[in-house]
């Protein structure tokens, strides 16, 4: 439905201020934060005039996707979520599947990609009704060449085991890492012509916002 275009950042929000509400997740969420400004982490991600390099990653049925072979057919819409446990990255992907049509509208298709390994990626798909690929960055590979990936900080990590979060069964290592919420539009040249990417995976871009960023590119 149309409808998410305009209200993803208000659902968002009201998510966030009911996770707010526990003092526990809320030093934990800030410590996220803190730390990767005070990292400087923002700015080594890839950027708007960048070429995003070519991957080939296993999609959720096991087939095997390159960027380079979509970008034949037309733009990408990339964006690396957290993982299926993530409330804040399932409406993010519920927002793109409804927008989908608009999205094909434009010549354009959907990767999403997922540290989440073991079937998980199958049944996220199936629950957003198959409207886009979810592929498996194995290993985190591709994040880490976007610069999207960062080390989670010790008190995030202890909420996220507490909570029963098994890290290293559900991306099959022990790294205990997470992308940064990030969406790349990249044009049929491989060239990034839009980003979003925030340290506060609380924050995510309207669905309106990557329609317009490929309307500017003039695709059809």
């Amino acid at each position: 439905m149309e409808g998410s275009i305009d209200t993803l950042g208000s659902r968002l929000g009201e998510l966030l201020a009911s996770r707010r509400q526990n003092p526990g997740w809320e030093a934990a969420y800030q410590e996220i934060v803190a730390t990767l400004h005070r990292q400087g982490f923002m700015s080594g991600l890839l950027d708007v005039g960048q070429r995003f390099p070519n991957f080939m990653l296993p999609s959720a049925e096991g087939r095997l996707v390159a960027l380079a072979e979509e970008l034949r057919r037309g733009p990408v819409v990339l964006s690396f979520f957290r993982g299926s446990w993530c409330p804040f990255c399932q409406m993010m992907l519920e927002a793109l599947a409804e927008v989908m049509p608009r999205i094909e509208a434009a010549g354009a298709s959907v990767l999403a990609l997922t540290p989440e390994t073991g079937g998980l990626a199958l049944k996220l798909k199936q629950r957003h009704g198959g409207r886009f690929e979810i592929l498996a960055d194995v290993d985190f590979g591709v994040g880490l060449l976007a610069g999207v990936v960062f080390k989670i900080p010790p008190l995030y990590r202890t909420r996220l085991e507490a909570a029963g979060f098994d890290f290293p069964q559900r991306h099959g290592n022990g790294g205990w890492c997470l992308p940064v919420p990030a969406v790349y539009v990249i044009g049929q040249d491989g060239v990034i012509s839009w980003r979003f990417a925030e340290a506060d995976f609380a924050l995510r871009p309207e669905p309106g916002e990557i329609i317009a960023a490929l309307a500017r590119m003039g695709v059809r």
